[in-house]
C-alpha cells in the first residue's frame, strides 16, 4: 500500500467521564471537551495512513487548526474522521471533522510528518 491523496478513516468513541471539560480541567461542564475532540481527530488521521508506511515508520502530529463548534454531552457517540488532502515530502496534510447524532461539532485542518521510530526517538 502507498500513501495517496484522498485515503480517509473514520475513529469513534462514546463520550464517557474521561473525555468531558470537567475531567481535562478545559471548563467546567460534564461535555466533550476540545482535547479530547482533538486526540481522536488526531487518532483518525494517524490510523489513515499507517498502514501505508514504510516498516519501522510512524507519524507525529505537528499542527493543528480546529474549531469546536457545538457541544457534545455524555453517553453521545461521537465520530471523527479525517481525509488525507497533501502530501509534500514527509509532511501530510488532512481535513478533519467531528460528528455527533446532531450533526457536525468540529472541523479543521491536521498536519503530521512521517518520521523513522528509531531515529526520532534516539533524538529525544
Amino acid at each position: 500500500m502507498e500513501l495517496k491523496i484522498g485515503m480517509t478513516h473514520t475513529a469513534e468513541l462514546v463520550v464517557g467521564d474521561a473525555h468531558s471539560a470537567r475531567h481535562w480541567g478545559s471548563g467546567a461542564l460534564d461535555v466533550l471537551s476540545t482535547p479530547a475532540m482533538v486526540a481522536l481527530m488526531e487518532n483518525a488521521a494517524m490510523n489513515t495512513v499507517a498502514a501505508a508506511l514504510p516498516v519501522g515508520s510512524d507519524t507525529v502530529g505537528t499542527a493543528l487548526n480546529i474549531n469546536h463548534i457545538r457541544a457534545t454531552r455524555l453517553g453521545e457517540t461521537v465520530q471523527a474522521t479525517a481525509i488525507l488532502r497533501e502530501i509534500e515530502g514527509r509532511q501530510l496534510l488532512f481535513e478533519v471533522t467531528a460528528c455527533d447524532s446532531k450533526g457536525e461539532i468540529g472541523n479543521g485542518w491536521h498536519t503530521r510528518f512521517v518520521v523513522d521510530r528509531e531515529r526520532f526517538l534516539s533524538k529525544l
